[in-house]
């Protein structure tokens, strides 16, 4: 954990982040290389109902607001262009209380709702010019006076003055979103203490690491002028004991030992966390941590538990259905999951996984349902690869070429990969016959040639 930083805006990296791994909690352990996008239906929903009033207070559509989680160690989290909001599982982690991650969406969706987005490149650029034409000048009064040392300092001086300039200009940004994340969570009478916490905790990571260093070479505000303004809204706003909505605090130890379970060793979780602990959290991720260890008997026996104490739960549904998927009984595995996705309708995740497990059933009475299902999820996530993966499996077995061939297309899209997408889409335009699915096929081939002529 020794990366500890709290970096909140960000312009690059996006196309790092279009590519990256989407990785199910299922698989999470496993090291894929580059940046991994954690899936998972219950901490993406608990995410997104801690997120959404804050983008209502906000005046924000949270339509329009995609929430990803990285699978990274850091204490960190950023918005980027497109209005997408990266959290890292790290800080998740560090977290004890569902307030602290409350906050910290708080403070990025300050950052929407400031319009920093549009500004920060603009002044990116202005900075990046400033660095130039002093290099330049440096550079021709080296070779005015025939002192090389001196073109180069004057090189690496203008560029430390850019620096500078930048990060005031970043520094002004962060406070502007700490003063509109305490006006969204007073609108929402929700306490900012959990946001002053998690700034401690940071302030203490620091101090292990930047004691020396300049403070204006830092990616962020001074730890402490965050502090002390935070500090001072909690003791001055009449909700800083105020409790955060029924359930979230609950739900949050659930995810975060989901998470936890999920990204540590198996050894380790159950070296930790005891099996003479009873509480629903440690259950689950001894539960988690067993199934990954293939003891599929233990952990059923643990969510057989926790569904018979809180019957209402879809989560432990849809793992009990994960853990006998992958513990080869498909079949077993589509109760669990209809009642996880009658608990959760709109889980497109959930409505995934019980395609797969009707899918790989074998049984062809099953394909149809199958393809319901993965239509419907689609429809409501069409830049899931995964779903259009599985719609293809599905017509692939009913011997329907041309609309798998569509439907791996319109992965190959999702993923960015054109010279398949379009192989697909040209192959689904002559086995399809006329109608709305040759239509799609066409335009996804003129897509593709659009995209090469870009130099996608």
């Amino acid at each position: 954990m020794g990366r500890r930083r709290f970096c909140c805006l960000a312009c690059a990296g996006i196309t790092t982040l279009g590519a990256a791994t989407a990785v199910p909690l299922s698989a999470a352990h496993a090291a894929t290389g580059g940046i991994e996008l954690l899936r998972d239906a219950e901490t993406e929903t608990l995410l997104r109902n801690f997120a959404d009033p804050l983008f209502r207070a906000a005046g924000i559509d949270p339509g329009l607001v995609r929430i990803l989680l990285v699978r990274d160690d850091a204490i960190n989290s950023f918005v980027t262009t497109g209005n997408r909001m990266v959290l890292f599982s790290g800080m998740i982690h560090a977290s004890t209380d569902a307030s602290e991650v409350v906050g910290v969406i708080a403070h990025e969706t300050g950052h929407i709702f400031e319009g920093h987005l549009v500004l920060l490149p603009e002044a990116l650029r202005n900075a990046y010019i400033e660095a130039i034409a002093g290099m330049l000048i440096a550079a021709a009064a080296g070779i005015a006076t025939g002192n090389a040392g001196a073109g180069v300092g004057g090189a690496l001086a203008s560029e430390h003055i850019a620096t500078r300039n930048m990060l005031a200009f970043t520094r002004d940004m962060e406070a502007q979103a700490d003063a509109a994340a305490m006006h969204f969570l007073d609108t929402l009478h929700w306490s900012a203490r959990g946001f002053l916490e998690l700034l401690n905790k940071l302030k203490d990571e620091e101090s292990l690491i930047s004691a020396n260093q300049d403070p204006y070479i830092q990616t962020h505000p001074l730890t402490q002028d965050r502090i002390d303004y935070v500090a001072h809204h909690v003791a001055t706003s009449p909700w800083s004991n105020a409790k955060l909505p029924a359930g979230f605090d609950t739900r949050y130890a659930l995810m975060r030992a989901k998470l936890d379970a999920f990204l540590t060793p198996s050894s380790l979780t159950l070296s930790r966390v005891k099996a003479s602990d009873t509480s629903a959290p440690a259950r689950y991720a001894r539960a988690i941590a067993l199934y990954r260890l293939s003891h599929t008997a233990e952990a059923l026996a643990l969510l057989k538990g926790l569904e018979a104490q809180d019957p209402g739960n879809p989560w432990f549904r849809e793992l009990e259905g994960q853990v006998l998927f992958d513990g080869g009984n498909p079949r077993a595995a589509i109760g669990p999951y209809q009642e996880a996705l009658r608990l959760a309708p709109g889980a497109m995740l959930i409505r995934g996984e019980l395609a797969r497990a009707m899918i790989e059933t074998g049984d062809a009475s099953l394909l149809r349902p199958a393809i319901t299902q993965l239509q419907i999820a689609v429809a409501a996530a069409p830049d899931q690869a995964e779903f259009w993966q599985a719609l293809a499996d599905a017509y692939g077995r009913l011997g329907e070429i041309g609309q798998a061939q569509l439907a791996s297309a319109e992965s190959a899209m999702v993923l960015g990969d054109i010279p398949r997408a379009k192989g697909f889409a040209i192959a689904a335009e002559k086995a399809l016959p006329p109608g709305p699915d040759r239509m799609r096929a066409q335009d996804i081939s003129n897509a593709t040639k659009k995209a090469n002529l870009e130099g996608f």
